[in-house]
């Protein structure tokens, strides 16, 4: 019998594991620069360390070969015991979604220098003046670098770790000296040149003098007009502080040709109070009520954002029945902070208080049930490590809370937005004053790091509950609202179109509620005086109404509170976006265009 001839098999190399997007582009840029980009060694953290004047031309890589071209966050981090402040940055891919590619630069604490992304990511812009005024990061490069949340004669940065208030008296403050032999009372009461006081070294407060508005002005464009006919003058102008769209104090410096604005810089921090140094000093927990007074108008979801970065570095696990709980309300503070945004839009453009009145009727049904369910109309204060605070009531309004629900998605909001749309929607005046108006380009949306609405308006589809999905949004059947002509109007539209969807992803959830009545809520026991395990950093975020919301924490193993709490705030940031919408367009239109962003104040300041 003759042997078999067997033909050679060829051999299949061995699959390895899949990259996510950011897997591959750190692998690609430890490729293209072996000599300053090195894997992050410190428990807990991930991403790249970038040494040296690279980070242009690493983010510069990053945004043209590979894809990430979205500049979420920037935190300066001060490591103290190292002698070092570090900036953090976090960049994302519009195209591919998933998680960030995370770099960390590090400097000398008592020269701290770093290059300025701003060439790089517009967005920068805002976030990089944060930092250094907080922390005194002097970045290179930057056209505008000055304070933005505190005046400009300030002493020192605060949130550094050996920074100290003027009337400081020991670590712990307010704790430790205000009962001495049972007797109450407060040094800040007694007189500042008192014993009590420590000040800085070197300053007195009756010594620093300083014109706090020079560098405000200097950061404008201001010159005469050169062209031939006729000589204009170029006229700077102040647009408050005052109470414009904002939910709080603002203020614009406007550089006007006669009617048309030149440029614009916004003012703020009128509300600042260092709402981070309070995170730091805090213990976890102590914090989540601090989480709400940021966007009042929003408390459930920036609950939701702290807790998922902390639920991310301590590995909590969250019940089923919870996680539909915190769509459910998410998704109404959606609705309601939209309703709430275009009644004031509309206020703006004309529509004076008619509509605004007309859309709060359906608004305070939601607020209804907010306070049913949390016991507050704002600042909810509802979200919970591994959980949430509170079912579902049994009743509101006299109704079943479920009958209550069914009442409000599919028959009360529908008929508002069906009608806002016939009223508002075809309106001359309102198409007149917002069409065309304020526009911005889908490529400086994505440079300018605008999120949300401002973000989306522009023909960016990019949503983090389908970009990077979070909670059960990934088992949800919804469409990512967009619109693509950048304008006032189709920002109006946007807001219009995302209650629509939050609607189809309310009428989902509903089912999930019913057949989970009775569950738990919160994983094991409530998580009230957490340690950290191991130490680390985590970062996470959230699609609030008004764009990505993002908490980037840090911890020391076993610390009880936060080493490092920063939040990525989209008020603050999308108001980068506000001077390049609004030149070339007209004063009187200034104050819709700052409306079609939508902020909120008491998340601008911090």
């Amino acid at each position: 019998m003759s042997e078999a001839i067997l033909e050679p098999t060829e051999v299949q190399p061995e699959a390895g594991p899949i990259l996510t997007p950011a897997e591959e582009a750190i692998a690609r840029l430890k490729i293209l620069f072996p000599d300053v980009v090195s894997d992050e060694t410190r428990e807990g953290y991930e991403g790249l360390v970038v040494y040296g004047d690279a980070l242009p031309e690493v983010a510069k890589t990053l945004r043209d070969e590979l894809g990430f071209n979205y500049l979420s966050s920037v935190t300066g981090v001060d490591l103290f015991e190292e002698g070092k402040l570090e900036s953090v940055y976090h960049l994302y891919s519009i195209n591919r979604g998933g998680g960030p590619v995370v770099l960390h630069v590090q400097t000398n604490r008592d020269d701290p220098v770093i290059p300025s992304l701003v060439p790089v990511f517009r967005g920068a812009e805002f976030q990089e003046r944060e930092a250094y005024d907080m922390f005194g990061i002097r970045y290179q490069g930057h056209p505008d670098l000055r304070r933005i949340l505190t005046w400009e004669g300030f002493h020192g940065h605060p949130l550094r770790k050996d920074w100290r208030e003027p009337f400081f008296e020991e670590e712990h403050k307010p704790f430790g000296s205000r009962w001495p032999e049972g007797q109450v009372f407060r040094a800040e009461e007694k007189t500042p040149y008192g014993k009590n006081v420590q000040y800085p070294p070197g300053w007195l407060p009756t010594g620093d003098e300083y014109d706090v508005e020079t560098d405000v002005y200097l950061g404008l464009s201001y010159s005469r007009d050169s062209t031939p006919g006729l000589k204009t003058d170029k006229v700077t102008v102040n647009m408050g502080p005052q109470h414009p769209s904002t939910h709080g104090v603002f203020r614009m410096v406007v550089t006007l040709d006669g009617e048309t604005i030149v440029d614009l810089k916004p003012v703020m921090g009128y509300l600042h109070r260092n709402h981070e140094q309070i995170g730091e000093r805090n213990t976890f927990i102590m914090n989540m009520p601090f989480t709400d007074r940021l966007d009042y108008l929003s408390g459930v979801s920036n609950n939701l954002g702290y807790a998922l970065t902390i639920e991310k570095l301590f590995g909590l696990t969250v019940p089923e029945r919870a996680e539909w709980l915190r769509i459910l309300m998410v998704e109404l503070i959606r609705i309601s902070n939209h309703l709430w945004a275009l009644g004031f839009l509309l206020n703006d453009l004309g529509a004076l208080q008619t509509p605004m009145l007309y859309f709060y009727i359906e608004r305070e049904m939601i607020i209804d049930f907010m306070e049913a369910v949390t016991g507050s109309r704002m600042m909810h204060n509802y979200v919970r490590f591994g959980g949430v605070a509170y079912d579902l009531p049994d009743e509101v309004r006299g109704m079943p809370a479920l009958k209550y629900l069914e009442e409000l998605i599919f028959n009360r909001l529908p008929k508002v937005l069906e009608q806002g749309d016939e009223l508002m929607t075809g309106n001359e005046i309102v198409r007149a004053r917002s069409i065309g108006v304020g526009y911005l380009s889908p490529e400086d949306a994505i440079n300018l790091s605008a999120a949300g609405p401002l973000l989306r308006a522009s023909g960016v589809a990019y949503d983090l509950r389908r970009a990077e999905p979070y909670s059960y949004y990934e088992h949800l059947d919804f469409d990512i609202a967009v619109r693509y002509n950048g304008d006032i109007y189709d920002r109006y539209l946007i807001r219009m179109d995302e209650m629509r969807q939050s609607l189809r992803i309310l009428e989902q959830v509903l089912p999930h509620l019913r057949r989970t009545d009775g569950a738990p809520i919160i994983g094991d026991k409530p998580q009230y005086a957490l340690r950290a395990p191991r130490g680390g950093e985590s970062y996470g975020r959230v699609e609030n109404p008004k764009g990505e919301l993002g908490y980037y924490v840090t911890a020391k193993r076993r610390d009880g509170n936060p080493s490092r709490y920063h939040v990525r705030a989209p008020s603050f940031i999308n108001l980068t976006a506000l001077g390049p919408m609004s030149r070339g367009y007209k004063v009187a239109d200034v104050v819709a265009i700052l409306g079609s962003i939508d902020i909120v104040l008491g998340e601008v300041d911090r």
